[in-house]
């Protein structure tokens, strides 16, 4: 059965037909087949089914390549005697303690409430860096079920760490390797696995090559990279060499590879990413929440590594953190001028780039071809749009919150901004319950 999505200005980020006044997509199955003015595929295709976007903004749906569904129930969370000081005091009084206490049914419902999130926040595609060594088996099972019945694409992993001692860091690198299998069996295509990795100064080189010795064939690694200056420390000190030098001799970098933050690299370390092809994501709001610096984006994206935008868990609304990607690196060096480019880059084209060295089907553009993810804003511009300054109008007019439907491998996931196919009212009250019960843990 054909879909039109219609009535709206289409924002194709095809750049030899960038956008379309009136415009209209239609799609077949999971996968658009024509785009063009709303009169005239309304006219090719009179019995396909029709969504009014009522005059707003029809684009493709966004991806998010790093995000912590696990962090999910932190929101409004205050832990006793928690006073952070630094990096690490955040990690081991915050996140560390919080994920030792998940249970399955927490990573179940946490990733619930993220996934609807990403939905309403008109986020199609996820990359998630798992945690929970309260309930390490099963746990990326329990998310990938989730996002199944939910109908959004994900990479998953699990973060190997040895902060919890060698046995669970064996049941973490084997739920990765089980994970990854189970995923590239998937015939939907929906669904792949990485390995995670927590930062080096939590890896000693048995693991890493543990890792490495369980890693299936074609996967890539999932590592936080230099986020805190204590990281790179470590490294110099254990080691003897900077992180990314590190990654290179145990051969993990690569282009199957996400390199999450890279906050505090040098040139050289720029270089190997670059020759090795291997992939960096930005997460400038929680970099800023957490004090550890502000990534070198436009050294990095001059290097031409390919440079995407996440949100680390802070938010699932990518023109969240877009928004606040153009103004860090303006705050940060002084420059009005700085981040005008490089960051629509990084969310519009780079993030579907690094999906396509994942997933087989083309997402990130309306075009014949792409996959059928395609999301409707209210926006009502108040001054004149054209391709030329588009970016211009979602930076400043609207925010994740604006999206009021959205379709994801041909499917409607959310429309006039209510959720399809689940009791969300249900969900949110278990997540509810949830959440108090693992607070009550961790203060009690």
């Amino acid at each position: 059965m054909k879909r039109l999505v219609s009535n709206g200005t289409l924002i194709t980020r095809d750049l030899k037909n960038p956008l379309i006044h009136d415009g209209c997509v239609c799609m077949e199955d999971q996968q658009i087949i024509e785009v063009g003015t709303r009169k005239a595929l309304q006219a090719k295709y009179p019995d396909a089914d029709w969504i009014d976007a009522k005059g707003g903004l029809i684009m493709p749906g966004f991806i998010n390549t790093h995000h912590h569904i696990y962090s999910a129930f932190a929101r409004g969370l205050a832990i006793k005697n928690h006073h952070p000081k630094n990096f690490s005091d955040i990690l081991e009084g915050m996140w560390w303690r919080l994920d030792r206490l998940l249970t399955l049914a927490d990573c179940r419902y946490s990733a619930y409430a993220t996934y609807l999130s990403c939905i309403r926040n008109g986020v199609t595609t996820v990359f998630d860096h798992h945690a929970s060594y309260g309930a390490i088996e099963g746990s990326l099972f329990e998310i990938g079920q989730v996002a199944r019945k939910l109908g959004i694409r994900t990479c998953l992993c699990y973060e190997v760490s040895d902060r919890d001692g060698q046995d669970k860091m064996r049941q973490a690198v084997k739920e990765n390797e089980a994970f990854i299998k189970a995923a590239a069996a998937d015939p939907s295509g929906m669904q792949r696995g990485m390995m995670g990795l927590h930062a080096s100064f939590t890896l000693s080189d048995a693991t890493l090559e543990y890792c490495a010795a369980h890693k299936p064939e074609g996967a890539g690694y999932h590592v936080h990279v230099a986020e805190g200056l204590e990281d790179v420390y470590d490294s110099l000190k254990k080691y003897n060499k900077r992180i990314v030098n590190r990654l290179f001799d145990r051969n993990i970098l690569g282009p199957k590879t996400l390199a999450i933050h890279c906050i505090h690299i040098d040139q050289q370390e720029m270089d190997l990413l670059k020759h090795t092809e291997t992939m960096v994501v930005h997460n400038p709001e929680s970099n800023m929440g957490n004090a550890v610096g502000c990534e070198p984006m436009p050294a990095i994206m001059a290097k031409g590594i390919l440079l995407g935008l996440g949100t680390d868990g802070y938010t699932s609304d990518m023109l969240e953190s877009y928004k606040v990607a153009n103004l860090i690196h303006k705050h940060h060096l002084g420059d009005p001028n700085a981040a005008w480019a490089e960051v629509p880059k990084m969310l519009f084209e780079n993030n579907a780039e690094i999906a396509s060295r994942y997933f087989e089907k083309p997402v990130g553009k309306l075009k014949a071809g792409y996959c059928a993810d395609v999301i409707v804003c209210a926006y009502d511009p108040l001054t004149p749009m054209d391709a030329g300054n588009v970016n211009a109008h979602i930076l400043f007019g609207i925010s994740g919150l604006s999206v009021t439907d959205t379709i994801i491998d041909g499917k409607l996931c959310m429309q006039d901004r209510q959720i399809i196919g689940v009791d969300e009212a249900k969900i949110m009250v278990q997540s509810r319950a949830q959440s108090e019960a693992l607070w009550q843990r961790i203060n009690g």
